[in-house]
């Protein structure tokens, strides 16, 4: 059995067929999605973990290998568990991991969820009775039907933050959700096997595993959180700043909803700063033009920048809003690639190859002003080149775009970027 948060003894033996998924690729019918232990869709191994000057060990998880590690991890917990997210699907993956809560629960473990009601607005509410009858402490987040309210209707702000915590010397977090889009049969062998899943299904994201003292800032986190859930009262109150300027290699930013949040100039310092290069990976792409210019004022000045974007997503607004700045942000040669085949859902930076943000947030105005979101910001230089080298394996799967042909696009293209864009604060 794998030990908990590590790599996965049998997701690594699957990786020998490497020239069977290179023949895939070139033919364009790869998708480089890890939908099941020993796949050999992508070719990405599972790097091994980094260890910080405290003793905290990170590990690096690419797709349904995150909630592997996650699930077994939650198997062997003695005394607490904390499960905060967005969406808490109700199918099979969800429904196991709802059952592995309820039996932790039984045997004396304190077992508490958050989940957010418009994430997981379609789940089966029963899922959550269940749990609650077992002995889960449950709370939602900001309930959509007003009745189930008890400190007012904020229907607007949500709560998309994905945060894991295991006995307080466990942690996990990024930007997976869950459920069988996320975890692929890492969980249940059946959830991806049938032929109800379309390649439009395929969701491409990325989480860390966290073990040793950092997993105590973010117990921090999660207490904050369940507490403003239980008593109300001003939101501000679930947010967490903890060394993200500061020299320290581990950072946290629990923000909330506010117009003006620490993660933008956090953000901002982080480009600003930047010598070398940078590395962005991201599912929604709508900041505002401050971002964009400090993306051209690092390229202007040498840093290699390069931008992962989503060739197609569930919110195809924000797909047009993202491209509407490809003209710009061309000019000044920043290179720009839309991943392809599945919905690219990771929210990943690397600056010069050793300051990395990974979480929930994404760099639009809803995740910035209006949700609560978790990201860590992590000083490690061998984190950081792991996370450009799954930057290098996401190209394989990827288009780049061709400054000269982008620049002919059609006129009706660039009138319906335009409109989006002026209209990207509402996405």
């Amino acid at each position: 059995m794998s030990t908990p948060l590590s790599p996965p003894t049998d997701r690594t033996k699957g990786l020998k067929k490497l020239p069977a998924a290179t023949e895939r690729t070139l033919a364009g019918t790869a998708t480089g999605i890890n939908l099941a232990p020993g796949s050999d869709d992508d070719g990405w191994i599972i790097p091994p973990p980094v260890t910080l000057s405290d003793g905290t060990v990170i590990y690096l998880y690419k797709d349904g290998e995150a909630w592997h590690a996650a699930f077994e991890a939650m198997k062997l917990a003695r005394f607490r568990i904390c499960l905060e997210l967005y969406i808490f699907a109700s199918d099979d993956t969800g429904q196991a991991v709802a059952d592995l809560l309820c039996e932790k629960a039984r045997a004396g473990v304190k077992v508490f969820v958050i989940y957010d009601s418009f994430g997981s607005l379609y789940s089966d509410r029963t899922m959550f009775d269940k749990m609650r009858r077992c002995g889960v402490n449950v709370q939602e987040f900001h309930p959509m039907r007003p009745w189930d309210c008890q400190h007012g209707w904020r229907a607007f702000n949500r709560d998309h933050r994905k945060l894991l915590l295991i006995d307080d010397q466990i942690a996990g977090l990024g930007g997976m959700n869950l459920g069988a889009d996320y975890a692929g049969s890492w969980i249940v062998k059946s959830a991806m096997a049938g032929s109800h899943m379309k390649e439009s299904d395929l969701w491409r994201d990325n989480a860390i595993g966290i073990r040793g003292p950092a997993a105590r800032i973010l117990r921090e986190s999660f207490a904050r959180t369940w507490k403003y859930t239980r008593n109300g009262g001003r939101i501000r109150a679930a947010e967490l700043i903890h060394d993200i300027y500061h020299p320290g290699e581990f950072g946290v930013l629990a923000s909330v909803p506010t117009i003006d949040s620490p993660l933008k100039p956090a953000i901002y310092h982080l480009l600003q700063n930047a010598k070398k290069n940078i590395r962005l990976t991201m599912a929604y792409f709508a900041p505002d033009d401050i971002l964009i210019n400090e993306l051209c004022k690092a390229a202007d000045r040498g840093v290699k920048v390069k931008l992962m974007l989503p060739g197609r997503g569930d919110i195809k607004l924000l797909v047009i809003a993202a491209r509407s700045f490809y003209e710009k942000l061309m000019a000044h040669g920043i290179e720009i690639y839309e991943r392809q085949n599945v919905i690219l859902h990771a929210k990943t930076i690397v600056v010069d190859g050793q300051i990395c943000i990974i979480g929930s947030t994404n760099l639009d105005y809803r995740s910035i002003e209006y949700n609560c979101e978790l990201s860590a910001i992590i000083r490690s230089e061998q984190l950081g080149h792991q996370i450009e080298r799954l930057f290098e394996n996401d190209v394989i799967y990827a288009k780049k775009i061709d400054p000269e042909v982008w620049h002919h696009r059609p006129h009706w293209d660039r009138f319906g970027q335009w409109l989006v864009s002026r209209a990207r604060y509402l996405l």
